[in-house]
Order: C-alpha cells, then sequence, then structure tokens
C-alpha cells in the first residue's frame, strides 16, 4: 500500500474529496495512476450499481440505503451520475438535495456527484476509476446511473453486483421481456411499495415475464424509500448478491474501462492496434496499462509526416 493510499484511508473525506477532485482535473498524471493502482490492488470494500429509468426512485433509495448501511456499522460511499445538457455540458447534480437529510459530520459516509457529461450508457467516463478508489475506503459503495431505458447497461461493467430498480405502473409483463437491460441485473427491486396494488402487481408482472427467460431467478422485492418498508429486506439481499459475486469480474471491469477509455482518446482503430497490449489478468491495473498504451499511441501519432503538412 502506497503513503498516498494510506494517507487517503486516514484523511477522512476531505482526503477523499481532495483525490476525487484530482481525478476529475489531473486523471493522466502519474501521480494519479499511482494511486489509483494502488486502490485497485487494494480493495475494501464492494460495488453495487443502481439503476432505472428517470422518476422511479433511485436517489431516494440510495438515501435509505445508506442510513440502513451506517446502521448495520457499514461504511459507505456513493457516486450519484446526473444527466449533463447536450447545449452548454453542465449538470443540475439534484441528486444531492435528496441526500440532504444524512449526517454530514459523519466520515462513514461519502457521497459525491458527477455529470455524465455527454457519456452514453448511463454513467460517467471517470465513475469507474472514483469507485475504484472509494472501494479502498468504504466497505460498500453505491453507483446511481442516470435514468436509462432499455438499452444502456454500461454499469455492468463496472460494478460487482446491479440492481434493477422498477416503477409501479410502469407497463405489463411484456415490457420486462424485452432484451437489454433485463440480461443486466442480479437483483430488482419495485420501489414506492406505498402506493399498494400498483406496486404488487409490477412485481407480479416481472415474475411472471421472467418465468420464462434464463432470468427466472433473479431475485424480486418491494419496498418504500417513503416509509421505509421493505428497506432491511432489500439490503439483506444486496449482501447476499455481493457475497456471491464472482472476484473474477474485477478483471473484466478493468478491461472494459480500458476498451472505452482508449476509444474515447483515440477511436476504434486507436483500440485495435493496442487491443493486443492491453491488460494481462494478473499481470497490471487497467490505469498503467491505459498509460502505457496511451503512450505508444502518441508516439506513433507523433512519427506520422502528414502531421507536419496539416495546416495550422
Amino acid at each position: 500500500m502506497t503513503d498516498a493510499l494510506q494517507k487517503l484511508r486516514e484523511g477522512g473525506k476531505p482526503a477523499m474529496a481532495r483525490v476525487l477532485a484530482r481525478l476529475e482535473s489531473h486523471a493522466r498524471d502519474t501521480e494519479t495512476i499511482t494511486l489509483l493502482d494502488a486502490a485497485y490492488a487494494a480493495p475494501k470494500g464492494q460495488s453495487l450499481g443502481l439503476t432505472g429509468p428517470p422518476g422511479v426512485g433511485k436517489s431516494s433509495l440510495v438515501n435509505v440505503l445508506l442510513r440502513e448501511a451506517r446502521s448495520r456499522g457499514l461504511t459507505v460511499g456513493a457516486i450519484a451520475v446526473d444527466p449533463s445538457s447536450s447545449r452548454t455540458g453542465g449538470a443540475l447534480l439534484g441528486d444531492r438535495a435528496r441526500l440532504s437529510s444524512l449526517d454530514p459530520s459523519d466520515d462513514g459516509i461519502f457521497v459525491r456527484s458527477m455529470a455524465a457529461r455527454g457519456r452514453l450508457g448511463g454513467v460517467s467516463a471517470l465513475a469507474y476509476p472514483a469507485a475504484v478508489v472509494m472501494q479502498a475506503v468504504y466497505d460498500l459503495v453505491l453507483v446511481e446511473t442516470v435514468g436509462v431505458g432499455q438499452s444502456e447497461t454500461e454499469i455492468a461493467g463496472m460494478t460487482d453486483s446491479v440492481m434493477l430498480c422498477i416503477q409501479p405502473a410502469s407497463g405489463d409483463s411484456l415490457q420486462f421481456m424485452k432484451a437489454g437491460i433485463m440480461e443486466v441485473p442480479d437483483l430488482a427491486v419495485v420501489t414506492k411499495a406505498d402506493l399498494g396494488i400498483a406496486a404488487r402487481r409490477a412485481a407480479a408482472d416481472l415474475r411472471t415475464a421472467l418465468s420464462v427467460t434464463e432470468s427466472e431467478s433473479l431475485p424480486i422485492h418491494v419496498c418504500s424509500a417513503q416509509s421505509g418498508e421493505g428497506v432491511g429486506l432489500v439490503f439483506d439481499a444486496i449482501l447476499s448478491s455481493l457475497a456471491t459475486a464472482p472476484r473474477e469480474k474485477r478483471s473484466d471491469h478493468g478491461l472494459h474501462w480500458l476498451k472505452a477509455a482508449i476509444t474515447s482518446d483515440f477511436g476504434t482503430f486507436g483500440w485495435s492496434a493496442v487491443s493486443e497490449l492491453a491488460l494481462r489478468k494478473g499481470a497490471e491495473t487497467p490505469f498503467t496499462s491505459y498509460e502505457r498504451c496511451q503512450n505508444a499511441l502518441m508516439r506513433s501519432l507523433s512519427d506520422l509526416d502528414f502531421i507536419e503538412e496539416i495546416p495550422q
């Protein structure tokens, strides 16, 4: 464990805030990558992704799950990703408003909002490295995606388990049989149980739909963030899901992030050029691998004669 990681673990919220701010402003610096390597190699906790459509109540559910985790003696961090404006690039980051009831003096809770910044798939480009850093400090890390539809499944490529949140009266059983998001979760939660019959009907429709698919064993729960109904059972299901999550998924997550990062910076041709140099399981972290691949690509680009011919 590096000195930087030790200081992060001992520095509380201010230290975590500084590290995440540096991650956003100097993501490719050697100092940042060194810390990411150390955090990747020494995880303390596990991560859960929460996904679902806009308005389903993900932020409210995160709020009560944070309190439930603390009541059980667990330290917990949360990353809330908000959609960005296509015109200005800004984001409201309104999830923090729903989490305002948490005790700001409690060092066992840390919440970070991030803008998606046009990234498709429901998460921010920095969400994975931020989650890696937070997992090195907290027992549980919750990653809340932006409101997603049926095809945004990127959260499955970065967290140990995924929980799909379903809103009552969101469609019939046929709606749940469509491919995409339904192939991703490790458990499902019907929110707003205080709506009564509508919530129970949604759970029944989901069970009917899953009975004819490969996901028929998916655990389904009903809860209400407003009344607290079912929250304890949902948290038990989360812990059970995390306990059985394959550890080898983390290597896959690293490779997933590496491919997305290289493709974002250098395009699909860039990834094709370095894919054989990419993360080798057990050999190095995805962040060191990215630095090595980036340097190789930059050297290749600097050797191209045509660059000197481009009008300035």
